[in-house]
């Protein structure tokens, strides 16, 4: 990634003034491999075991096709991040 890219946050609206403005007060992850790698995902509402869990986050690039979902988590290494890519699902 150039210095002068920042990263996108996941769910931001693609014609948004600004897809990659992060809000201040706000924790963000940053999502590592599959079809969401090198975005940023707002943890902020997120309790520590649903940290520990990650998530499943709808994309438009999984093997199953638009609205598919790429499975994302922390690693035992790196448990504040980022959150790395196990797969998609359906």
């Amino acid at each position: 990634m150039s210095e002068h890219t920042r990263p996108r946050v996941y769910g931001a609206d693609h014609d948004s003034a600004d897809p990659c403005a992060t809000l201040p007060g706000h924790e963000y992850i940053e999502l590592s491999g599959g079809p969401l790698d090198g975005l940023l995902l707002d943890v902020t509402g997120l309790t520590a075991d649903e940290r520990t869990a990650g998530a499943y986050l709808i994309t438009p690039h999984s093997a199953y096709g638009p609205g598919g979902r790429a499975s994302y988590g922390p690693t035992f290494s790196r448990p504040d991040g980022p959150w790395v890519w196990e797969g998609d699902v359906p």
